[in-house]
C-alpha cells in the first residue's frame, strides 16, 4: 500500500521522490500503455525505447529482467547512485547526466515560426534527424510517446521535440533537436517552449535530463529556467543471450 501526495511517493517505511525511479514509476503509471513485464521488472518494446524499470534494485531482479525480455540488445538502466550491474549483464557505458526540472510558472513567449504536429508520416524523417543529431535513443515507434512536434523548411524537418518518459504528473522533454544547418536560430527553444505550455497546461510538471559535461545545453536549459534537481547515472547494459 502507498499513498501519492504530489511530488512524493509515500510508503510505509520509505519516502522517495517519484523522479528517484523515474522509469519504474513511468512505465506503472503515465506510461503504462507501453510496458512489458511483470509485477518486479517491466520494459518497453525494442521498437518504442530502451529503457528498463525494477521495482527494487538487487542483484535478483536484474537475472529476472534478463529472464523476462524476451530478446537480446542494449538496454538504459536509470538509477540516483552508482551500482554494481550484476552478470550476466555486460556494462556497455556508464553515463552521468543532469536531471533538471522546471517547476514555476512559465512567461508567455512569442514564438516565431510554425510547429507542427509530428505523426505516422513524419517518421522517416524524425528517424533521418535523430541519427544525424543523436538526442537520444529513437527508435521506429518512439514516437508512441506522444506529443512530437517539429518545424519545417522548405518542407523539410529541422527540428523537433517531444515526450519521453511520464510519471505520474512529470513529463519529461525529449528529443530535442536541430539540423546542424539551422543551428543558432532559437528552433530548439520555441519547440521546449511549446513543450512546456502543453506539459503545464495538462498540470504536469516538465523535466528533462542532459549530460553533466554537456554544459552549452545546460546553460540553455537554465537560461529557460529548469534547475537541476540531481545528478544520476544511466547505465547501458548489454544483453546477449548467445555467450552469456
Amino acid at each position: 500500500m502507498f499513498y501519492n501526495f504530489g511530488h512524493l511517493i509515500l510508503h510505509p517505511i520509505i519516502v522517495e521522490h517519484i523522479l528517484d525511479n523515474l522509469v519504474w514509476n513511468a512505465l506503472n503509471s503515465g506510461n503504462k500503455h507501453l510496458a512489458n513485464g511483470n509485477e518486479t521488472v517491466k520494459y518497453f518494446d525494442k521498437e518504442v525505447s530502451p529503457f528498463v524499470g525494477l521495482k527494487e534494485t538487487s542483484d535478483d531482479n536484474f537475472q529476472l529482467l534478463y529472464d523476462t525480455i524476451p530478446f537480446d540488445g542494449a538496454f538504459g538502466f536509470v538509477t540516483n547512485d552508482e551500482v554494481s550491474i550484476p552478470a550476466p549483464w555486460k556494462i556497455a557505458r556508464h553515463m552521468k547526466v543532469l536531471q533538471m526540472v522546471f517547476d514555476k510558472p512559465l512567461e508567455t513567449i512569442a514564438t516565431t515560426d510554425e510547429i507542427i504536429a509530428l505523426g505516422e508520416p513524419n517518421i522517416p524523417e524524425m528517424l533521418t534527424l535523430t541519427q544525424l543529431t543523436n538526442p537520444g535513443p529513437f527508435a521506429d515507434r518512439t514516437i508512441d510517446f506522444g506529443h512530437y512536434k517539429g518545424i519545417f523548411k522548405d518542407d523539410k524537418l529541422i527540428a523537433m521535440a517531444g515526450q519521453r518518459m511520464n510519471p505520474y504528473q512529470y513529463a519529461e522533454i525529449s528529443a530535442v533537436c536541430t539540423h546542424p544547418d539551422h543551428l543558432g536560430k532559437g528552433y530548439a527553444k520555441q519547440l521546449l517552449l511549446d513543450q512546456i505550455r502543453r506539459i503545464q497546461g495538462a498540470s504536469g510538471i516538465p523535466f528533462l535530463h542532459v549530460l553533466a559535461t554537456n554544459t552549452r545545453a545546460k546553460d540553455v536549459y537554465e537560461s529557460l529556467g529548469f534547475e537541476t534537481r540531481k545528478e544520476i547515472s544511466i547505465y547501458i547494459i548489454q544483453k546477449d543471450s548467445a555467450v552469456s
